[in-house]
C-alpha cells in the first residue's frame, strides 16, 4: 500500500525536474533520463513545445469528439447552492438616518455663530478708517471722466457710490 503514494510521489518529482530542465533552472543529468520513463516524459515535454510553436502541428480534434465532450458536458448534474437569505436589517436604515442627523447637526454647530448673534458685547469695538474727500473742484478733470465713462459704457464692474455714515 505505500508503494503507490511512493511511486506517485516519484512521478511527481520526475516531472518538476524535467520542467525546471527545460526552462534552465538546473542542469540535465543523463543518468536519470535514460529511464523508460524519463525518456518519455522528456519526449512528450519536447512535443507540448513544439505544438506550441508550431499550431500545423497540433491533431485537430474531429466533431464527434466536441459532441462526446458537450454530451458529457450535459449528463453531469447540475450542481444548485441555494441561495442566501436576504435579510433586511432594521438596524442598518436606523444607523443611517442617525448618520444624517448628526452631519446636519455638526453643520448647524459650526454654523452657529456666522448666523446667530452672540449675547455679549464685543470686547473692541470697530472703527472706520477715515479718508480724505478726493479733489473734484477741477472742472476739466470732471468732465474728461464723464466723457471716458460714456464711451466706455456698462462695464463687467458696477460702480456705486458711498455717501458715508451719514446715510445710516
Amino acid at each position: 500500500m505505500n508503494a503507490k503514494p511512493d511511486a506517485a510521489a516519484s512521478e511527481h518529482a520526475w516531472e518538476t525536474s524535467v520542467s525546471s530542465w527545460v526552462d534552465g533552472e538546473a542542469d540535465i543529468r543523463a543518468e536519470e533520463l535514460d529511464t523508460p520513463y524519463g525518456r518519455q516524459l522528456w519526449d512528450t515535454y519536447h512535443l507540448i513545445g513544439d505544438v506550441m510553436r508550431s499550431p500545423d502541428l497540433a491533431i485537430r480534434p474531429s466533431d464527434r469528439f466536441y459532441a462526446r465532450v458537450s454530451s458529457a458536458l450535459d449528463a453531469e448534474p447540475a450542481i444548485v447552492a441555494p441561495s442566501p437569505l436576504v435579510r433586511r436589517h432594521v438596524w442598518r436604515n436606523g444607523l443611517s438616518g442617525l448618520a444624517v442627523a448628526a452631519a446636519v447637526a455638526s453643520v448647524v454647530w459650526m454654523a452657529r455663530p456666522f448666523f446667530f448673534a452672540p449675547d455679549a458685547s464685543p470686547s473692541a469695538v470697530p472703527i472706520m478708517a477715515q479718508a480724505d474727500e478726493p479733489d473734484t473742484a477741477d472742472p476739466e478733470l470732471a468732465d474728461y471722466m464723464a466723457a471716458h465713462q460714456s464711451m466706455a459704457g456698462a462695464g463687467a464692474v458696477r460702480q456705486v457710490s458711498y455717501d458715508g455714515m451719514e446715510a445710516r
